[in-house]
Order: structure tokens, then sequence, then C-alpha cells
């Protein structure tokens, strides 16, 4: 297995091909929110093993870079895998919030070394009903006290396909950004993903191809 730092090569190799990508990433995110600012971002895919976290991991490594204050929010209860990225414990987190009724007034962030501005909130404990609590009042709550704290908070979510969780997430943020790999992404998954999503409402922002071979022909 990689090292996980290395998957974040927004910072570790920020001026690559690939981490310039994530600063375009950005910048169409932007001017996706011109009309309706996109302050809570939910970023998942159709279907298990299309990696979702490392894409939305650098991307908010290159928000921070760029000015933002970033709270990066593991909201996959169910796998959790940005505290392993990022290194930090996973003792306490989003399941801690939505558990503790005073929590809230000091949310277990982590500040992520090297990235000013970038905070992490792991997924703490795994809770019973992950999608009853994520569809809770207190789950907008959670968001609201967070935005507080910063500029844009992005939340990891499960897989549309694999579980509701970013369905009743995208309900109560400012959209979806689907994940789309290539060469594994099916085009069956991801109409059902984008049908399951707007058959709840929720806006869906855009989709971000990953793993896509390089065009060599550009030279630059």
């Amino acid at each position: 297995m990689p090292d996980p730092k290395s998957l974040l090569v927004a910072l570790t190799h920020a001026r690559s091909p690939a981490a310039e990508a994530y600063r375009a990433l950005r910048a169409n995110l932007a001017m996706s929110g011109l009309d309706h600012p996109l302050r809570a971002l939910v970023v998942t895919s159709a279907a298990p093993g299309e990696d979702p976290s490392i894409t939305l991991a650098n991307l908010a490594i290159v928000m921070a870079q760029g000015g933002q204050r970033v709270i990066l929010v593991d909201a996959d209860l169910r796998h959790p895998s940005l505290n392993e990225l990022f290194g930090v414990p996973n003792e306490r987190g989003l399941a801690t919030l939505l558990d503790e009724q005073d929590a809230l007034s000091a949310p277990p962030l982590t500040a992520i070394a090297d990235v000013d501005g970038l905070q992490l909130l792991a997924s703490g404990p795994s809770p019973l009903d992950p999608a009853a609590q994520l569809g809770s009042k207190r789950m907008e709550e959670v968001i609201a006290a967070l935005l507080k704290r910063a500029d844009v908070v992005l939340l990891d979510a499960p897989p549309v396909l694999a579980a509701t969780d970013a369905v009743v997430l995208g309900m109560k943020t400012d959209g979806v950004l689907l994940i789309v790999q290539a060469g594994h992404t099916s085009r069956e998954h991801l109409q059902q993903a984008k049908d399951k999503l707007e058959k709840s409402r929720v806006r869906i922002v855009g989709a971000a191809l990953t793993n896509a071979p390089a065009d060599k022909s550009l030279g630059y």
C-alpha cells in the first residue's frame, strides 16, 4: 500500500499537473457558485471503489492554499478514511458532535500541518444507524456551527448507490459533487446515482473525472 500522504499531491507535489488539475477544479467550483455560493459541499461517488476521498482531500488543500478557511468533514461514518490520509486520531469527531449536546461549543477539529486554514473533523466512532444520524436536525446544527468557523465546509460521504447518506447530506447542504473514475465508473451506475439525487431534489454541482490518462500532446 502506498504512503497515504503520497496521495495528497496538492501538498507533496504542488507544481505537478495533478495539483494544477485540483486548482482548476477549485476555480470551476467557484464559477458554479456565483449565483448560489457553495459553502457546504458534499463530495461522493456513484458506487464503491471510486476514491472520492482522495479528490476531496486534495480539493480541501488547494482551497486552503487559496486563502479560504476550510473544514474537511469525514461524514462517511461507515468506512472513514480521511484520518488515515492525514495521519490524525479518530477517537472523536462528527459522531461526537451528533451524540454529545455540549460538544458543539468546542468541536474536535485538528489543524492540518503545512496547510494554513485547513482543519479536519474526523468521523469519530461509527454509530449504529449512520443515515438516521446524518439526516437528523442535529446534523443541520452541526453544519451551521462549522460554517461559523469556516468559509467552506467539505463533507466526505459514502457512495450514492451504497447508502442513503449522501442523499440526506445533499439535502442539508448547497450541493453534491460526483467523482467519476475513468476506467471504473459505469455509465449505468452514474445515471442511477444522478437519478437518485435528483429525485430527492439534491443539487448536483457537477462531476469531476479522475484517473484519466494525461494528454501528452499538450507538452506542458
